[in-house]
C-alpha cells in the first residue's frame, strides 16, 4: 500500500473484506452493493437517481480519466452512496472537463475506495447475490464496521423514490408546443426529459406524491412514469396513481421503475433480482418487430414472468436475451406501455430511442 494514499476498507454483509485506498470524501458509508459493466459514462451513473441507496462497483479498469463536465449529469447531485473501483483517477485528459472526479466526489461528500480487485468482487456478487456493504476511510475496527453494517436496511421494502423526487413542479420545453406531457418524478433522469422536449413536447414534472387531480389541472395529453430507486412494491401511493391514470384512458409510458409500477397497477407481482442488471450492453428482443436492441439497464427489481403469463391484462413486448427476463409490456385495450431498460441512455447506445417516437405517435393518434 502506498504511503501517500489514505487507507480504506470495504466490508460485505457476508464477511468478505477488501482493503484499498481512499478516494473522494473521508468518512464511512453503507448501502446495497451493485456493479455496473459499462466502460464509460461514470458521471451519468453517479448522478442517476435510480442508484440512490446503493454503492456501485465500476467495472472499467480506470474511472475518472476524462474528468467531470456539467452537461453529463443526470440530476442535481451525485446519488450513489459510494464508489468502488480498480483505479479511481484524479488526473484527467478531457480539455472541457471542469474538475477531477476526486474533487467532484469530495464536493458531493461521497466516500469511495479503489485499489481493490473489482473483477473478483463482481464474480463474488454474481455468485452470492446482492447484499449490503460498508466503506470506511476513518474506521478500521472490523467489529465496529459490522455493527454499523447491521444497521443498514435491506433494499427490499424501502420506499426511496420520494427522497429523490423534485420538491416542486417545474416545466421544460416550449409552452406553446402542441403536445403536453405530465411526468411523475420518482427519480427521473434529465435525458429522459430531453428526449421528450426534443420531440416537440412541453413537459411538466411533478413531485412523486402529487395527487392526480393536481396533475390533471395541467391538462396533459399523456403521462410519463419515471425511473427511480427502491422497492416498487413499497410504493402504494404510486401504484394507486398509475391505476387512476389508466382510468383516464390517456397515453402512458413507463421506464424502469415506471415499468414495474405499471405491472403492479395491473395486479402483476415484482421481485428482488439476484444481482440485477446494470450496464450499457444488455441485449433485448422486441417481440413485436422481431428486432434486437443493445440497451442500457439499471435495476435490481424485476417483473415476475409467471405473473405476467397468468395475466389477461397485459402482454409481453420485450424480453432480455441473456436471461429471458421481462423487458417490456403493454396493457391490453389501453394506450399504456413500458420497458424495464433505459431508451434515453447516455452515453449510449441509442438503439431504443424509437420508444419516445412511439409515445409521441400514440399521443397524436389518441387525440384524433
Amino acid at each position: 500500500m502506498s504511503d501517500t494514499q489514505a487507507r480504506a476498507i470495504l466490508l460485505l454483509q457476508d464477511g468478505t473484506i477488501a482493503e484499498g485506498f481512499a478516494f473522494g470524501a473521508i468518512g464511512t458509508t453503507s448501502g446495497e452493493i451493485c456493479f455496473n459493466t459499462g466502460m464509460t459514462g461514470y458521471q451519468e451513473v453517479f448522478t442517476d437517481p435510480s442508484y440512490y441507496g446503493q454503492i456501485v462497483i465500476m467495472n472499467a479498469v480506470h474511472v475518472g480519466n476524462y474528468g467531470v463536465v456539467p452537461e453529463d449529469v443526470e440530476s442535481d447531485s451525485v446519488k450513489v452512496l459510494g464508489v468502488i473501483a480498480k483505479n479511481l483517477n484524479e488526473n484527467y485528459s478531457r480539455s472541457k472537463a471542469t474538475e477531477s472526479l476526486d474533487a467532484y466526489l469530495k464536493k458531493n461528500n461521497i466516500v469511495s475506495i479503489h485499489g481493490v480487485d473489482t473483477r473478483a468482487l463482481v464474480a463474488h456478487i454474481r455468485t452470492k447475490g446482492a447484499m449490503n456493504c460498508i466503506i470506511s476511510s476513518e474506521i478500521f475496527d472490523i467489529e465496529e464496521l459490522k455493527r454499523r453494517l447491521a444497521e443498514t436496511p435491506d433494499m427490499s421494502g424501502q420506499e426511496l423514490a420520494s427522497k429523490v423526487s423534485t420538491k416542486k413542479p417545474y416545466e421544460l420545453g416550449d409552452p406553446n408546443a402542441d403536445i403536453k406531457i405530465a411526468v411523475l418524478d420518482y427519480g427521473t433522469k434529465q435525458n429522459i426529459l430531453k428526449c421528450m422536449t426534443e420531440r416537440g413536447a412541453f413537459v411538466k414534472v411533478f413531485p412523486a406524491k402529487t395527487p392526480l387531480a393536481k396533475i390533471k389541472s395541467f391538462n396533459p395529453d399523456g403521462y410519463f412514469i419515471s425511473n427511480g430507486p427502491g422497492d416498487p412494491a413499497a410504493m402504494d401511493y404510486a401504484i394507486d396513481t398509475v391505476k387512476e391514470i389508466m382510468n383516464e384512458n390517456k397515453p402512458m409510458f413507463g421506464i424502469c421503475l415506471g415499468h414495474q409500477l405499471l405491472a403492479l397497477a395491473n395486479g402483476i407481482k415484482t421481485f428482488k433480482m439476484h444481482h440485477g442488471h446494470r450496464g450499457l450492453n444488455h441485449p433485448v428482443k422486441n417481440i413485436i418487430t422481431g428486432r434486437s436492441e443493445i440497451t442500457t439497464q439499471n435495476h435490481g427489481f424485476g417483473v415476475d414472468p409467471e405473473s405476467v403469463k397468468a395475466s389477461d391484462k397485459v402482454e409481453i413486448t420485450h424480453v432480455n436475451l441473456n436471461d429471458h427476463s421481462i423487458e417490456g409490456i403493454r396493457v391490453k385495450g389501453k394506450p399504456a406501455f413500458s420497458v424495464q431498460y433505459h431508451p434515453e441512455s447516455t452515453p449510449g447506445p441509442h438503439d431504443s430511442r424509437y420508444l419516445f417516437d412511439d409515445f409521441i405517435a400514440m399521443i397524436k393518434e389518441h387525440r384524433q
